[in-house]
């Protein structure tokens, strides 16, 4: 009986041995290259540098310290003008078409039908409970400058400078998600702006991919895309 037992262990452990199928060379892992790993960008000048807090110059002060009241247009015209003094043409803090499509407006309310300013969005994203402005100037039909105002210290401050074809812009509480077209036709990228106290501005706070919605399920389809 124990010869038998046995038998029939060492019968089923040869066929576990020999049932085991080779998958192949599966080949060798190697490391990331690194390329030009001893060449580094300069950092950014004192004032360059669009993802820090600036005030906005030549506005009058906000006592109430909500963005309500506040003329969307005028600040628009304050801080691109003003952005594009100290970029000089490089194009760092504001595309140099800006200045030039914001000289189609008028001194209509909505800058007239020439103007390239999209309808201001009042929305708290500090979570102070004032209301802050969004808003962007269309560039050339595809690439726009998206720009976020809040009222610091009495103060109109832009806390949000990003150039970016818009496929989608949306809010929720504290966030704010801009949605882009990538090259693969199907997908976009979302980057996820969070208020950061610390640094008095809407920061970074995730990007991710995620498919295109069919048009009649979304109105949030994916642009099409540019490589």
């Amino acid at each position: 009986m124990a010869f038998a037992l046995l038998a029939t262990a060492t019968a089923t452990a040869c066929a576990d041995v020999e049932g085991l199928q080779s998958e192949g060379d599966l080949g060798e892992a190697h490391a990331p290259l690194t390329l030009w790993g001893t060449i580094h960008p300069s950092p950014a000048a004192p004032g360059e540098n669009p993802g820090t807090a600036a005030p906005v110059p030549g506005l009058p002060p906000v006592p109430g310290g909500s963005m309500r009241g506040v003329d969307a247009l005028d600040v628009v015209r304050a801080d691109i003008t003003s952005a594009t003094r100290r970029d000089k043409g490089t194009g760092r803090l504001v595309d140099p078409r800006a200045a030039q499509r914001l000289a189609l407006c008028t001194q209509a309310v909505d800058g007239g039908p020439d103007c390239p300013v999209r309808p201001p969005v009042l929305h708290d994203l500090t979570g102070d409970g004032k209301e802050d402005l969004i808003t962007a100037v269309d560039l050339d039909g595809r690439l726009s400058e998206l720009r976020v105002y809040s009222v610091q210290n009495g103060r109109v401050t832009r806390i949000l400078a990003r150039r970016a074809v818009l496929a989608g812009v949306e809010v929720a509480a504290d966030h704010l998600a801009v949605r882009e077209p990538t090259s693969t036709p199907t997908l976009v990228s979302i980057s996820d702006y969070e208020w950061d106290p610390d640094s008095g501005v809407m920061a970074l706070a995730g990007l991710t991919l995620d498919e295109c919605a069919p048009a009649r399920d979304s109105t949030t389809v994916c642009a099409p895309s540019e490589t």
